[in-house]
C-alpha cells in the first residue's frame, strides 16, 4: 500500500477530476436538453433520457473495468476507457439525430465507468479506513466542481453557439483527463494472475457480498442516488419548464446544489478527524430525512413556492457528501485485494438505481413538481429508515465492531 500518494496533490486532484468527469458530462448537457428537443423536433421525455442512456452505460461498463483492473493493472483500462469517452463525445457534438445522440452518450457512459470505478479502487488501494473516507471526501469537494461548474458553461455554451457545444466541452475534458492520467498517475495495484476470469469474477463478487459492512455500504449508496439522478434528470424541466426561469438563470441555480455538497464535504472532512465512519453517515441521513420529509409534504401538496423545493433540493444535495464518501469507504474496507471487482460492484449497483430513476423520472414527467418532489423526497427518507435499521444489517461480528473499534 503505498501511502505516499494519498499526499501527493495532484495525484489526489487527478482523482478527483476522473470522478468528477462523469457529473461533469451529465450536468454540462441539461442546459442544452430544451433546445435539443425544439432542434430535432422530439419529445422532452425522450431528449432528457441523454442522462438515463449515459448511466445505462455507465452500469454496464463498470464491471468488466473494475474487473480487468484487477487482472491487468489500472492504468491501462483508465486510458481506454478515458479515450472511448473521448470518441463518443466528438459523435454526440456532432451529430442531428436523436438515435445517434442516444446511442454515443450510452457509449460514452460506458467510457466514463473505468474513471469512476478505478478512482474508487486507486483510493483503496493507497489507504483504508478513516483515510480513505478523508481521500474519498477530498475528491468530492473537486467533484463538486462539476455541478458548480457544467451547468453555467453549459448555459452560456448554448446561448453563445447552440446546444452541441455542450457535448464538445465533454470531448475537450476527456482530452484534459488523458493528459492528467499520462502525468500524474502511476500503477497502484500489483497484478494478480488468474486463469479463469469468469471464475475470479464470481469469487470476487461472493466475497464483497459476504461483508455486511460492505451491504450495508451499497445500500446508503443505493438510495442516495435515486434521489440525486431523479434531481439530475428533471432539474431543467422544472427550473426552465415549470417556473419559467430562463436558459441562462439555470446554472446559477443549479450550482447551489453545488455549493451544498462543497459545504457538506468541508464539514465531513473535519469531522472525520474526531468521528468515525459510520457516525458521519448517520450525519448525513439525519439531514436527508430533514430534506426527504418536506419533499414528499410538496407532493402531497402538487405546489410549493420555488424557494421551499430548491431549498430543501440543496439540503439533500449537502447530505450526500456525508453519506456517498464515507458509505463508499466503508463498503471498500474489507476487501482491498479485490477493490477493483469492489469498486465496480458498487459503481454498478449506482448506477443502476441512478439509470433507472432517470428513466422512470423523465417518463412520468407531468409538467408539476410532483415526480421530482416524490423521488428526491423518497429518497432522502430511505437513508434515514436504512439508517435507522443498521444494527439489523450489520449484525454482531467483526463488521459491526469495525468502525466502532476504528
Amino acid at each position: 500500500m503505498n501511502t505516499g500518494l494519498a499526499t501527493s496533490r495532484r495525484f489526489v486532484l487527478v482523482l478527483g477530476l476522473l470522478t468528477s468527469l462523469v457529473a461533469f458530462a451529465i450536468d454540462i448537457s441539461l442546459p442544452a436538453i430544451p433546445p435539443m428537443v425544439r432542434s430535432l423536433e422530439t419529445s422532452m421525455s425522450l431528449g432528457q433520457q441523454v442522462v438515463g442512456f449515459f448511466m445505462v452505460g455507465m452500469a454496464a461498463g463498470q464491471l468488466p473495468a473494475g474487473l480487468v483492473s484487477d487482472r491487468m493493472g489500472r492504468m491501462p483500462v483508465l486510458y481506454f476507457g478515458i479515450g472511448l469517452f473521448t470518441l463518443a463525445g466528438i459523435v454526440t457534438s456532432i451529430t442531428n439525430d436523436i438515435t445517434v445522440m442516444l446511442v454515443a452518450r450510452f457509449v460514452q457512459g460506458v467510457g466514463a465507468a473505468s474513471g469512476m470505478v478505478l478512482a474508487r479502487a486507486i483510493v483503496r488501494d493507497i489507504s483504508s479506513g478513516t483515510q480513505a473516507a478523508r481521500l474519498m471526501s477530498i475528491m468530492v469537494m473537486v467533484f463538486t466542481a462539476a455541478p458548480m461548474i457544467a451547468p453555467l458553461l453549459g448555459s452560456y455554451l448554448v446561448t453563445e453557439w447552440g446546444w452541441h457545444t455542450p457535448f464538445a466541452a465533454t470531448a475537450i475534458a476527456g482530452f484534459l483527463i488523458l493528459y492528467g492520467i499520462r502525468s500524474s498517475l502511476s500503477e497502484t495495484h500489483t497484478v494478480a494472475t488468474h486463469s479463469d476470469i469468469a471464475r475470479q469474477l464470481w469469487l470476487s463478487v461472493t466475497r464483497f457480498s459476504t461483508h455486511r459492512q460492505s451491504i450495508f455500504g451499497v445500500l446508503i449508496i443505493l438510495v442516495t442516488i435515486v434521489g440525486i439522478m431523479s434531481l439530475i434528470s428533471a432539474s431543467s424541466a422544472l427550473v426552465i419548464e415549470i417556473y419559467n426561469y430562463p436558459v441562462e438563470n439555470f446554472g446559477y441555480l443549479f450550482a447551489l446544489t453545488g455549493i451544498a455538497i462543497l459545504t457538506g464535504s468541508v464539514i465531513n472532512r473535519r469531522l472525520l478527524t474526531r468521528f468515525d465512519t459510520l457516525q458521519m453517515i448517520g450525519v448525513g441521513s439525519a439531514i436527508a430525512a430533514i430534506a426527504g420529509v418536506q419533499l414528499l409534504v410538496m407532493a402531497w401538496l402538487g405546489h410549493a413556492p420555488f424557494w421551499w423545493i430548491w431549498g430543501s433540493v440543496c439540503l439533500f444535495m449537502c447530505s450526500t457528501a456525508f453519506l456517498l464518501p464515507n458509505a463508499t469507504a466503508l463498503a471498500l474496507d474489507p476487501v482491498p485485494e479485490i477493490a477493483g471487482v469492489a469498486a465496480s460492484v458498487i459503481g454498478t449497483v449506482q448506477s443502476v438505481a441512478g439509470a433507472a430513476s432517470a428513466v422512470i423520472n423523465s417518463a412520468l414527467y407531468t409538467g408539476t413538481i410532483l415526480n421530482i418532489a416524490l423521488a428526491v423526497g423518497a429518497s432522502g427518507v430511505g437513508a434515514g429508515i436504512v439508517f435507522l435499521f443498521r444494527r439489523s444489517i450489520l449484525g454482531p461480528g467483526p463488521d459491526s465492531a469495525h468502525e466502532s473499534a476504528h
